[in-house]
């Protein structure tokens, strides 16, 4: 059980593929949001449970329905992967009729060390995929996440759809996605110094094919300035409002390399076996939430010298007065070399 939010969701593909793989015998049952089924699609022995938070499953009552109908599938087992107070009542009820459960400790004290402004402890804490992986430890499974395995834990590139192709051309460019948005400001890169990264790779050439970059987000405000990002530039699309979440998802897949901010983007397209480039502000890979098998040096990070409190959130919903331009640490040049740095 996994509600949201959208990146948090995205972080648990990985290790139910990596699950499956080596538990074939085993059937799981994601419950989630409707919204986020389109992310288990395609895994074998996965099936989707769709909860239904305003209705059916509303409140302490709706619990009590989920776990009933929970119960119809003759589960064996059940994996908190959330760990808030609904979460919490289904696995007790569980728990209750004699079924094995386990939960995901979000180390709540360690992620305090690391962001308090003073005696910080800084350190790489357990990654949130490490934390799942314990959760199934409990529950008597094994999970192996290294290297040699890596490669059986992503889909297969989606084969586009007219209607995608239509909007974008023929695939006979390297595709670069760029998601400018977070849903803290202390997470999103200045505007103007995005619009300069935007012009740099618009004029760019790279393994001697030109480049098409791809502007992801939603809502009307963010489409507005999406348009502004990619305003004149033909090799530059703004993708928000044109596609179904969906076909948005198979698109994803189909990236060279996505640039984004710590945000549920990125964690799609680290998912989909794609290489992300993520840029941070007020948050840390140390607390964990790094992309999926990506490594450190893809991570962007403000500079700490001039900014000693950082990582001052781990969601980056704290403000910090005189912490509003950490962001600018991180240069437009620095950000063209990792992305320039090999093909994927």
């Amino acid at each position: 059980m996994r509600l949201s939010a959208m990146g948090d969701v995205a972080m648990t593909v990985p290790v139910l593929r990596a699950f499956v793989y080596q538990h074939p015998e085993v059937k799981i049952t994601v419950i989630s949001r409707p919204f986020f089924k389109p992310f288990f699609e395609g895994i074998p022995n996965v099936v989707f449970f769709a909860f239904d938070e305003k209705e059916k499953h509303k409140g302490f009552l709706g619990l009590l329905r989920l776990f009933q109908d929970l119960k119809c599938l003759e589960i064996d087992a059940f994996a908190d992967l959330h760990n808030v107070l609904r979460s919490k009542i289904v696995r007790s009820l569980f728990a209750l009729s004699g079924k094995k459960s386990a939960s995901v400790d979000k180390g709540r004290a360690e992620k305090k060390a690391l962001t308090q402004p003073e005696n910080k402890v800084f350190k790489q804490l357990p990654t949130m995929f490490e934390r799942h992986v314990k959760v199934f430890e409990q529950l008597g499974f094994t999970v192996d996440l290294s290297s040699p395995c890596v490669e059986t834990l992503f889909p297969e590139k989606a084969v586009l759809s007219p209607e995608i192709l239509a909007i974008i051309g023929q695939k006979n460019h390297r595709l670069i996605g760029i998601a400018p948005f977070a849903q803290y400001d202390s997470k999103v890169y200045p505007l103007d110094l995005m619009q300069e990264v935007i012009n740099q790779l618009s004029e760019s050439r790279s393994f001697g094919t030109a480049y098409k970059i791809l502007l992801f987000g939603g809502g009307k405000k963010e489409i507005q300035l999406l348009d502004s990002l990619a305003s004149n530039k033909e090799n530059v699309i703004n993708m928000a409002g044109q596609l179904k979440f969906q076909q948005e998802f198979q698109l994803i897949s189909n990236l060279d390399v996505m640039l984004s901010m710590d945000s549920g983007n990125a964690h799609i397209a680290a998912m989909l076996g794609v290489k992300v480039i993520t840029l941070w502000g007020a948050t840390h890979p140390y607390a964990g939430f790094s992309p999926f098998n990506q490594p450190l040096e893809n991570a962007l990070i403000s500079d700490r010298n001039q900014f000693p409190k950082l990582p001052t959130s781990v969601y980056g919903n704290k403000k910090v007065e005189g912490y509003e331009n950490a962001m600018r640490t991180i240069t437009v040049d620095s950000i063209i070399k990792v992305l320039n740095a090999g093909k994927q």
